[in-house]
């Protein structure tokens, strides 16, 4: 039981590597394309950097990197590691769910190899 319990800050490093890259995409998609002139571009990451939810998802990094060294007391890296080929399957899911971000096949038989290689690499 202790073990299963070692998986826990796996997940919360996925869930919050997840969270992070949704809600940058989301918020930084709500201000437009980045401006091509020098000063403009640095007034919008300024304000970008001001958004609460923007901080929120480097909060979020913060937090994932937390979760992935108490991870890294628990297992060997080489197991732990393929896990986090999981943040590209969740991404992608949620991306095209909550983002209306288009799924085309080629993405979703990644999807699926990326699934199978987690579970190879998890057992060896």
């Amino acid at each position: 039981m202790a073990r299963l319990f070692d998986y826990t800050y796996i997940l919360a490093t996925i869930l919050f590597t997840v969270y992070g890259q949704l809600i940058l995409k989301w918020r930084i998609g709500k201000y437009g394309a980045l401006p091509a002139d020098p000063i403009a571009k640095l007034k919008f990451l300024f304000y970008l950097f001001l958004d609460p939810l923007i901080i929120s998802g480097f909060f979020a990094g913060f937090l994932a990197s937390l979760a992935w060294m108490a991870a890294m007391t628990k297992f060997e890296l080489s197991h732990a590691y393929p896990f986090m080929s999981l943040n590209f399957v969740i991404v992608l899911l949620l991306s095209g769910w909550l983002l209306s971000e288009p799924m085309t096949l080629q993405k979703s038989i990644g999807v699926a190899l990326i699934i199978a290689g987690t579970i190879v690499a998890a057992r060896g």
